[in-house]
């Protein structure tokens, strides 16, 4: 059993049976899928992923539309990092605004990560993602740049042009100096004209559960 399977099985004692969950992307989520199978758990599912949402339907998981939602039992989701103060940076694959609409919605949002993506701070070796309206792509790279920080419209050599959203918005890379108080810079780029949300996560998550190699530990928001 990789470090991975490790962290999915011991989120398996967040689940109870009769219950909806949250479920974000990534292998790790991918294992915790074939244990909930395995268990025989008749769980429903949000999700904000379309891998996610395949692989619950493969495993026979009946999943809800969002919009049809509006509390979860628990939520399960990666992460890029997360320091101590469970502080967390999503920002590979551009869906955070629908993963933190989970994440309000979940009486528990917990993120299930290796030890090396734990840290006692947030570097910021990773860029804060912004979901933009595509109108105000200008002011916003205006915007970060009076604040001394550094924008990049997201693109793909796969695809021509920019990347857009499963919303139709525009995503901008923002590359950040580390810094101590998170939540201020989470409330300050959220708070950018044209801004519909970052993927800084500084209030929603309630737990984290290390593995490392040879146990999962649980980090509480509550401790």
């Amino acid at each position: 059993m990789n470090i991975k399977q490790k962290c999915a099985k011991a989120a398996l004692a967040y689940i109870k049976d009769e219950t909806i969950i949250g479920l974000g992307g990534g292998s790790t989520i991918g294992y915790l899928i074939d244990y909930i199978k395995e268990q025989g758990l008749n769980v429903k599912v949000v999700t904000p992923s379309f891998q996610t949402k395949l692989l619950c339907v493969k495993q026979g998981l009946k999943v809800l539309p969002t919009y049809a939602v509006d509390e979860v039992d628990v939520a399960f989701d990666g992460c890029d990092e997360v320091d101590e103060k469970l502080n967390a940076l999503k920002s590979g694959g551009g869906i955070h605004t629908q993963e933190k609409l989970i994440a309000q919605m979940a009486k528990e949002y917990i993120l299930l990560v290796d030890d090396s993506k734990f840290v006692s701070t947030l570097t910021y070796s990773h860029p804060v993602v912004l979901e933009i309206l595509q109108d105000s792509l200008s002011l916003v790279l205006k915007k970060v740049e009076e604040i001394g920080e550094k924008a990049v419209i997201r693109k793909s050599s796969a695809k021509d042009g920019y990347i857009i959203s499963d919303y139709g918005n525009f995503l901008i890379d923002v590359y950040v100096e580390p810094v101590q108080d998170s939540v201020q810079l989470e409330k300050q780029l959220r708070g950018l004209p044209g801004v519909i949300d970052v993927s800084l996560f500084t209030t929603v998550v309630t737990k984290v559960l290390v593995a490392s190699g040879d146990r999962v530990d649980v980090v509480s928001k509550y401790e």
